[in-house]
């Protein structure tokens, strides 16, 4: 169920939140692509919903700009904080250093979006979270053709709907996602010299995928093992059909096949 994060490419973001009005999010962003900045399409919002006094919402446009909004009869401590590029907003906190935090670590964190989101995210627990506590997150990056295989916009979708440690389940996740649907950094492109071919073949035929000898030759046979073997643990998006291999899946190969003897 869709309750929170609300995205499309070359469009923009929306939180909904507190007694969450979820029309918020496919309205708020037929709004964004008809041309409306974020702040008006947050007034436009609220100003067609009675129950808006219980409200809170986040927008940033495509171009970048923020708004938010919290309405007065959301749980305190409640409000939002937004900075270039960004917002941030919640209800039920400890206090306002949650938010504070949130907004701080985003600005300062480099890296890719998605982990200088979870960044904020965890910043935002360490300065006290949640009253309540902690039980879910969610992560949502979206680019143009940035889902599996090119397919729809969902570069990352992910959630995690119950957890003690969420956010630390998230980040355990994303990692999985990186793994299996991130293409390789080019710095981690090796060339298979002796040396990685001789490591290969010894690696598959502990998987099973390889019964020839240990040549310290990439030939066809290593190629056939080692494409077997990255077809079945759905390594695909960092294949390569010339003598190259991620040091990231090199790296997965050793921790899978010496871990588990």
């Amino acid at each position: 169920m869709l309750v929170v994060p609300w995205a499309k490419a070359g469009v923009g973001a929306i939180a909904t939140q507190a007694w969450a009005n979820t029309s918020y999010g496919p309205r708020g962003l037929e709004l964004l692509a008809s041309g409306l900045p974020a702040a008006e399409t947050i007034a436009q919002l609220t100003n067609e919903d009675e129950g808006r006094a219980s409200r809170q919402v986040g927008i940033v446009g495509a171009s970048g700009e923020p708004a938010t909004y919290t309405g007065d009869e959301c749980f305190p401590w409640a409000g939002g904080h937004t900075g270039e590029h960004y917002t941030c907003q919640g209800n039920i906190l400890v206090g306002e250093d949650t938010v504070l935090a949130m907004a701080r670590t985003f600005e300062q964190v480099t890296g890719s979006l998605c982990d200088r989101l979870v960044a904020a995210l965890a910043a935002g627990q360490e300065a006290g979270g949640d009253s309540r506590g902690q039980q879910s997150a969610a992560l949502l990056v979206v680019r143009a053709g940035g889902g599996y295989g090119g397919f729809n916009d969902r570069f990352i979708d992910l959630r995690v709907d119950d957890h003690p440690q969420p956010i630390e389940e998230l980040q355990r996740i994303l990692q999985l996602h990186k793994l299996y649907l991130f293409p390789p950094d080019p710095k981690d492109i090796l060339t298979i010299d002796p040396g990685i071919a001789h490591e290969l073949q010894e690696l598959l035929t502990l998987t099973g995928d390889y019964q020839g000898p240990i040549t310290d030759s990439y030939d066809n046979v290593t190629r056939d093992a080692f494409r077997k073997f990255s077809g079945r643990e759905n390594l695909e998006e960092r294949w390569f059909e010339d003598a190259r291999i991620d040091r990231v899946v090199l790296e997965f190969m050793r921790q899978k096949v010496i871990g588990t003897q």
